[in-house]
């Protein structure tokens, strides 16, 4: 489909308005600081039918050898020997993998935060996710003084620029009945089906148990999944006391602040408080072998808890965090920490089998500036590392080439089951008749490596620096739009569509009768005469 006039000066306006000191050509090199060129000249060049042939179509359940053909979007037909005419772009995936694009349950971009901005924006980190074959992610809206809607406004305005689908989930930063009106506003009116609950960041974030308990509750009323993230924030605080007073000033005393047992504190306080109001509880970034324990524990039990661990979590440990060079320790910051050995492979057994559900990112990118923000003071580092584009590469490698768990798992972990949590699926997270058309093409005898010199990142670091592994993602469509092809990135500037998320995923079934067999059991009040005074 050819650009019209109007879309031209459309889009030509609208990189004005993003960089008004440079030409359209000059802008295409600054999306990111390490200099790679995305090119919006091509906007809607690519064809909206396209047949995939020869590969093998894998999905959470099961694989085959079949075509795909995509038309205007939506994945129009799967099976073997698929016949078109000649206006259809045809991709050859003999020997290769077709699978749904990656959805990342958990990013921050343009998020605001320890007074400083993350690099990536809801334009430059979509488009280095769609790079590395991600399609679809869900990211945070933080509430304005605890304002969720207003919140929720601003990050409408943060991503009119996407690239690719998003959805959001909301914080809960305090309590009132403002904030209860506003989460039902969020859930039936705006296709929010989620809300965070910081355990932590005391003095900003963080919520005390009885704000948690009236947000379980109010979750649960409103079928929405509650998040926490889990570490003890007083206990947080008193550690970072504790290690200033020691003259531990560095990176390595972030860590030392808020060891494993504050994580595993909290978890299992968040898994009781929420079997305590019966609803389902979704623990975001699991770190640590504490908190996977707890999670499995509550499991075993018949609880509803989704453990969400991060790629930073399962693949790496916090030896950087001694490193001499600050600017190397810092990069590597983010809370909760990543651990000691041991605790990484630990995540990688819960996740293949099955204690954990999937993988998400936190990504949440500083530059090297921003980071030494807190030179000598670790408390002043701004939390956060990058993996938007790295996962679905890290994941195969450490994962599925490592014969931890199958393909089909991956296709699971990565994309499926958040779309099932979330209750998008199977419109994402599936290579289906009438799903979207976000799918990816995996080699798995190429190899990736990754560096900060050729991510599409603006951050001027990278937390997976020289790392190198089998498996490649060469093509990635989003939209039924190929976006990623030939080691090309052809974003389409404010193509990205805020996807609705409804309530009451299959997370919920099952509590009403769960709640009325416990009521039948509490075998009260019982019936008392009354004392007579003598």
């Amino acid at each position: 489909m050819a650009l019209t006039l109007l879309d031209t000066f459309f889009l030509i306006f609208s990189l004005f308005l993003l960089f008004p000191s440079s030409s359209v050509s000059d802008s295409a090199t600054q999306f990111c600081s390490a200099g790679r060129e995305y090119d919006v000249s091509s906007c809607g060049v690519s064809s909206t039918r396209i047949l995939i042939k020869g590969g093998t179509v894998v999905n959470a359940h099961h694989q085959e050898l079949a075509d795909v053909y995509v038309e205007d979007g939506i994945i129009v037909a799967v099976q073997p020997n698929i016949k078109v005419g000649d206006e259809v772009t045809v991709l050859d995936a003999t020997g290769k993998f077709v699978m749904p694009g990656g959805i990342d349950p958990h990013t921050h971009l343009a998020m605001e935060f320890m007074g400083t901005e993350t690099i990536d924006d809801f334009f430059s980190g979509q488009a280095a996710a769609l790079a590395g074959g991600t399609t679809m992610h869900i990211d945070f809206v933080i509430p304005i003084n605890g304002n969720m809607v207003a919140g929720f406004e601003a990050y409408e305005n943060k991503s009119r620029n996407s690239c690719m689908d998003y959805g959001f989930h909301v914080a809960v930063t305090k309590w009132d009945e403002g904030v209860s009106r506003d989460m039902e506003i969020l859930v039936k009116e705006k296709g929010i089906n989620s809300f965070k609950f910081f355990l932590a960041y005391k003095g900003s974030l963080m919520v005390t148990d009885d704000l948690l308990l009236e947000g379980l509750k109010t979750c649960k009323s409103l079928g929405a999944l509650a998040m926490v993230h889990a570490e003890n924030g007083d206990a947080v605080f008193e550690g970072q006391k504790r290690m200033i007073e020691l003259g531990i000033t560095g990176p390595e005393g972030h860590a030392l602040s808020r060891p494993p047992v504050l994580e595993g504190e909290a978890t299992a306080r968040a898994i009781r408080l929420a079997r305590f109001v019966n609803t389902p509880l979704y623990v975001v970034h699991v770190m640590s072998a504490d908190a996977m324990d707890e999670i499995a524990k509550a499991r075993k039990s018949g609880q509803k808890v989704i453990g969400e661990p991060v790629v930073s979590g399962l693949i790496l440990d916090d030896h950087w965090l001694w490193d001499p060079d600050f600017t190397i320790a810092s990069k590597y910051v983010m809370s909760p920490p990543i651990r000691p050995v041991g605790h990484g492979k630990a995540l990688q057994d819960a996740l293949s089998t099955g204690i954990l559900q999937l993988v998400g990112t936190d990504h949440c990118t500083f530059n090297s500036t921003q980071k030494a923000l807190g030179l000598d003071d670790f408390r002043k580092i701004p939390n956060g590392v990058n993996g938007l584009e790295e996962r679905m590469h890290l994941i195969w490698d450490t994962m599925v080439g490592s014969g931890q768990i199958s393909a089909t798992d991956y296709v699971r972990i990565t994309s499926t089951e958040c779309a099932r949590i979330f209750n998008i699926y199977p419109r994402k997270g599936a290579i289906l008749v009438g799903s979207d058309a976000d799918i990816i093409i995996l080699n798995p005898n190429s190899s990736h490596e990754i560096s900060s010199k050729s991510h599409h990142s603006r951050s001027d670091t990278n937390v997976y620096e020289g790392r190198r592994g089998k498996g490649k993602v060469e093509v990635t469509i989003a939209g039924g739009r190929i976006v990623w092809e030939n080691e090309e990135l052809k974003v389409v500037l404010g193509s990205g569509k805020y996807i609705e998320m409804p309530p009451f995923s299959y997370l919920f079934d099952g509590i009403e009768k769960s709640d009325a067999k416990y009521l039948s059991s509490l075998q009260a009040p019982v019936k008392r005469a009354k004392s007579q005074a003598t």
